[in-house]
């Protein structure tokens, strides 16, 4: 990135901290954004010298583009907490502050015990996406099944209707997954690599950042910016720092794009094939009520397991999900039914 590049992109991120600190009017982020902005303003100053010492013109005034004005229009309608992967992308740090339920919370640095805590929420949240997927599948595939056999349509089309059903949810799970994760990876990256360079650039500044970060968090003053000079002294442990302060992620975890399409691909065919046993391996007459009978028990299971990760009894759970689920495939039911004996 040019010189006038990297100018525009801190006198943007300037732009996009005072309309942040604006938001935060009142309360002790409006000074963190604010001297954010402050801060951001003076790198960018750097980079309007080091234009002038390769004889390059630096524009009078900074205008903000079309993207900016939309996100801060965004933010200023919806606020920070609501914006901030929109904000992050746009090199506007700090937004970790909104991802801690405790503002006094902080990570020190890549070797504190904060990390075995990541990955634990991250263990935690695959296993859910798991049992969710699980879910999706058994629930639409399950409703598309008794739709069409609601219709009294034989045995062949009832199977491959599940069939169909089945691959084409896994796939467009799958699709979507990896263009989300893929996405959400580079723009990490992209980030990561931005900090990369502005922490060889200017890293003073960017202790200066980071100590306003803890800071905001009730560390005291010459505590936060003395943890921030120790940590910006230790370039691998600055740029895991910022990362994680800065940007609100373990670069250790960013996800990998094949493994979340095949991990919500096998759980949504897992969900989908449950329904859809039955009748590959029974008679006509006898899948219909075995099918509905495994997917009940498939449904109070599924609802059982997500209480876990909502704090309700298992028993609530797995009921809620039981008549949520059932509703829905009564309803097709009905629905193919009514639709089978209109065309018959």
């Amino acid at each position: 990135m040019d010189a006038l590049e990297s100018w525009k992109e801190e006198m943007r991120s300037a732009y996009l901290y005072r309309v942040v600190s604006a938001c935060e009017a009142g309360t002790a982020r409006e000074g963190l954004f604010r001297q954010l902005g402050i801060e951001a303003e003076s790198q960018a100053q750097i980079w309007a010298e080091n234009m002038r010492k390769e004889g390059g013109t630096v524009p009078a005034a900074y205008v903000p583009d079309m993207r900016s004005r939309i996100i801060a229009a965004l933010t200023r309608r919806f606020g920070p907490r609501s914006t901030r992967s929109l904000l992050t992308a746009m090199k506007v740090r700090g937004m970790s502050l909104y991802a801690v339920s405790d503002p006094r919370h902080f990570v020190p640095g890549a070797k504190s015990g904060g990390e075995g805590r990541h990955r634990g929420l991250s263990s935690g949240g695959n296993l859910r996406a798991a049992v969710f997927g699980v879910n999706d599948g058994l629930v639409s595939n399950a409703s598309l099944i008794l739709g069409v056999a609601g219709a009294a349509a034989d045995i062949g089309v009832i199977v491959l209707s599940g069939v169909a059903g089945l691959l084409a949810g896994a796939f467009s799970m799958a699709a979507g997954e990896y263009v989300s994760v893929r996405s959400q990876r580079e723009m990490y990256e992209y980030q990561i690599g931005l900090e990369a360079d502005e922490l060889e650039q200017y890293p003073e500044e960017e202790a200066g950042e980071l100590a306003l970060i803890y800071e905001a968090r009730g560390i005291p003053r010459d505590t936060a910016r003395k943890m921030a000079d120790d940590i910006i002294a230790d370039p691998d442990r600055a740029l895991d720092a910022l990362a994680r302060e800065e940007l609100g992620l373990n670069p250790d975890e960013l996800g990998s794009p094949i493994g979340a399409a095949v991990s919500s691909f096998l759980a949504f065919s897992a969900g989908a094939l449950i329904p859809l046993l039955p009748y590959l391996v029974l008679a006509h007459h006898g899948a219909l009520p075995v099918s509905i009978a495994l997917t009940g028990v498939a449904l109070f299971s599924v609802g059982a397991a997500l209480s876990l990760f909502i704090g309700r009894g298992a028993f609530v759970g797995g009921l809620r999900m039981l008549l949520i689920g059932g509703g829905a495939g009564a309803l097709t039911f009905l629905i193919g039914r009514m639709l089978g004996v209109a065309l018959a």
